[in-house]
């Protein structure tokens, strides 16, 4: 098996497997792929299974991509961001968001993972479960926007926006902790709880949550997309309309040049007097 990831932030990986050889991923991720691929749509496992799944963050169905020959599959995220590849050893782990799985071969293991704390679950904003994927093999997380890399020495603590954790490794504790000063809580805009990760261990960071992404791509209210209209187009945009459909635009500059050529222009009694003079 061999696999490239292309792209900047739009990424893709690219997967070549050799007969017989078998990927999976969550529904709704695979971008292309070649004859020579088959794909098996189940539950993973059982009806309980798709539900823990599902309950977890996850899909209901799983879909494994398996090579009948030289095989070429590609898998791309619904969100900007990057795409991390972890070869993982036999019973090593990674703690990842419910939205981060992308693919891995079919021996990597992918279940919920339970927080310890019920308050964590609740409040993290992580939903009440993680997911946690285990090796041996390798697996391929999509974390949104820009990926940061920290490694937490043990008893070191990081205050964390709860939609910026990525990935971290089982040894880290995952926790939440209250803001500090009503001021912060009211005005901050950084809600009322932050996630604490302490060491030791590795973790992945990520730039941009997805719930700020979606905030962002809300519909304007009316009065407020009217007003939003007038600051892109400007004043003169009926004038642009009109010169689309073939008639003359009547701007500002325009109908100023119109209302001084009237008023210099004599009227029809001015001109019958002089005729009568």
């Amino acid at each position: 098996m061999r696999y490239d990831i292309s792209g900047t932030i739009m990424q893709t990986v690219a997967i070549d497997l050799a007969p017989g050889e078998t990927v999976y991923s969550q529904t709704n991720t695979m971008a292309w792929m070649n004859d020579q691929i088959a794909m098996n749509t189940h539950t993973g496992g059982g009806l309980f299974a798709g539900l823990k799944r599902a309950f977890g963050g996850g899909s209901f169905f799983i879909t494994d991509f398996t090579a009948n020959g030289p095989g070429h599959v590609a898998f791309a995220p619904r969100f900007p961001g990057t795409i991390v590849p972890a070869l993982l050893q036999p019973g090593q782990s990674l703690i990842c968001r419910k939205e981060s799985f992308l693919v891995a071969q079919k021996s990597i293991a992918l279940e919920l993972a339970w927080q310890k704390r019920l308050g964590a679950g609740f409040f993290g904003g992580e939903g009440f479960i993680l997911q946690k994927v285990t090796g041996p093999g390798v697996v391929w997380l999509d974390l949104s926007g820009e990926l940061v890399e920290r490694d937490l020495a043990p008893g070191e603590r990081l205050l964390v926006h709860a939609g910026h954790v990525g990935v971290f490794e089982p040894s880290v504790g995952f926790d939440i902790q209250m803001v500090s000063g009503f001021k912060n809580i009211l005005f901050g805009g950084e809600g009322l709880f932050l996630a604490t990760l302490t060491g030791p261990g590795h973790i992945w960071l990520q730039s941009m949550p997805i719930l700020n992404l979606a905030e962002e791509d809300q519909p304007l209210p009316p009065a407020r997309r009217r007003r939003h209209r007038r600051q892109l187009h400007g004043r003169n945009a009926r004038d642009r309309r009109r010169a689309r459909r073939g008639r003359r635009p009547a701007g500002r500059l325009v109908r100023e040049q119109q209302r001084v050529r009237r008023r210099d222009e004599p009227g029809p009694h001015a001109q019958s007097a002089e005729a009568a003079a």
